[in-house]
């Protein structure tokens, strides 16, 4: 049985702990290009790629897509998070795929941290090492069991 997602969310720090600007997003192009190349029919999700300008948004349209992003990231296929640093977001994005029952591939040092240790169901150290993963047939297979895991 072979499961290809249709919907993956990549979720990753964006803004993280400083107070009035986002941390470098140069780790989202790497992931999306593997994904992309592995699932070319599935749709990836890239928050900061539709909503660029977040840290400008007002209270209201902040609070909208604050909300969406969590759904979204929930209602996902697959969820790929990279976390170099402890996100707020990010975990919260981690923990309502976990809780739908969704495959969370986390991407980041660490494995010790709660809402990794716990709620993701594969851990890679680095994005090189997330590549290897994913074009060695390790998030199929991870697809795959979690499939089977639901059905069983």
């Amino acid at each position: 049985m072979t499961v290809s997602p249709q919907t993956i969310f990549l979720a990753g720090i964006i803004q993280g702990s400083l107070p009035n600007e986002i941390e470098a997003q140069d780790y989202r192009e790497p992931i999306m290009t593997v994904l992309k190349k592995i699932f070319p029919e599935a749709t990836v999700y890239d928050p900061v790629a539709n909503h660029s300008d977040s840290l400008n948004f007002d209270k209201e349209k902040a609070s909208r897509v604050f909300f969406d992003l969590m759904c979204r990231a929930g209602d996902a296929d697959l969820l790929v998070a990279y976390v170099p640093l402890a996100s707020m977001g990010t975990s919260i994005e981690i923990w309502n795929a976990y809780n739908a029952g969704k495959p969370v591939v986390v991407i980041g040092p660490l494995r010790l941290n709660w809402v990794v240790r716990f709620c993701a169901d594969h851990t890679c150290e680095t994005i090189t090492e997330f590549v290897e993963f994913a074009t060695s047939g390790g998030l199929q297979n991870l697809l795959t069991k979690k499939q089977r895991r639901k059905h069983a």
